[in-house]
């Protein structure tokens, strides 16, 4: 008889991994807009290759192709990360419920937002695609975090620590957030940073939409101060501290947004506020999370215990 052998992953390892992915993540993002900001969304003229011969770039196609392929290359750097963190959670011992849908959702999220990058090159950077594949890395992203926040936490039931009212406007406040961030691919695609000195722009008035976002982001920061003081008024400390955190990166965000507006969006600042959508994102799901807690799960009885198979093998 020999027993089988098994390679554990430690609760801190896959902690760790789980917050790298979304560093990876959020870091795409940022690339993925300098591919745009530099006018190299067509550096690689077709997808899946780079050109009709090749995969690669060519010295033909100069400091454009080498952006784009540069870009293509750190997806697969993405989506070994997130394999790596499909393959802790199965080595965990023992299994985390919970983890692996999570982990499986980041990492087969990671080619389908690519696919949507590849299509966004086969029509020429259209905006709204181009809005769409910023907003598929979007829902990559908050799938990271929720696996991450998940790693942190014990597996036993979930309980509210502030009242269902307060709950109630924290999804409210991701949903607004979310809408903001809708919009401002629109804003975007509106805007002169095409990604191709060609490329077709949305149509819509630039200066409309903008207003119609910039309305948007004063009602997010509204709610994040409503948040803020009824969290101080029921003692959720921890809740506070989260919509403080928040406030904090909107007002950040917003004064990006702003200036970048005024001074006729150059492309640093709009690289700025790429990296601070993201950080929006994240702290408002970190709103979320503050107005909820999971218990440690119940001790297992002696029974259920004793009925569980030894892992040996022949």
């Amino acid at each position: 008889m020999k027993r089988s052998v098994r390679f554990p992953v430690s609760p801190t390892l896959l902690r760790r991994l789980a917050y790298t992915s979304i560093i990876a993540n959020v870091a795409i993002v940022v690339t993925g807009g300098a591919v745009r900001l530099t006018a190299s969304g067509l550096g690689c003229p077709t997808w899946p290759r780079c050109t009709d011969e090749s995969y690669t770039t060519t010295s033909e196609m100069g400091v454009h192709g080498v952006i784009e392929f540069g870009n293509r290359l750190l997806t697969f750097a993405v989506g070994i990360i997130a394999l790596a963190v499909v393959l802790a959670v199965l080595a965990q011992r023992p299994r985390r419920r919970g983890l692996l849908p999570l982990a499986l959702g980041v990492l087969f999220g990671i080619p389908a937002q690519a696919v949507i990058g590849g299509i966004t090159v086969l029509t020429n950077l259209n905006p709204w695609v181009v809005g769409l594949h910023f907003l598929a890395s979007m829902v990559v992203i908050a799938a990271a975090y929720a696996l991450w926040r998940r790693t942190v936490e014990p597996d036993g039931p979930v309980t509210p620590t502030v009242p269902a009212p307060l709950r109630t406007l924290a999804r409210i406040t991701v949903v607004v957030g979310a809408a903001v961030l809708v919009v401002g691919t629109w804003v975007t695609g509106s805007g002169p940073h095409a990604g191709d000195h060609g490329a077709a722009r949305n149509g819509l008035d630039p200066e409309a939409i903008s207003q119609v976002h910039a309305d948007g982001v004063f009602l997010l920061i509204g709610l994040s101060v409503a948040l803020l003081f009824a969290f101080r008024a029921v003692g959720a400390a921890r809740a506070a501290r989260a919509a403080g955190v928040l406030l904090a990166v909107e007002l950040g965000q917003g004064l990006i947004g702003f200036v970048q507006y005024f001074t006729h969006l150059p492309a640093v600042l709009v690289a700025a506020h790429m990296l601070g959508s993201c950080l929006v994102l994240l702290a408002t799901l970190g709103v979320l999370w503050a107005t909820r807690e999971r218990l440690p799960a119940a001790p297992e009885t002696p029974a259920a215990s004793a009925a569980e198979p030894v892992g040996v093998a022949a």
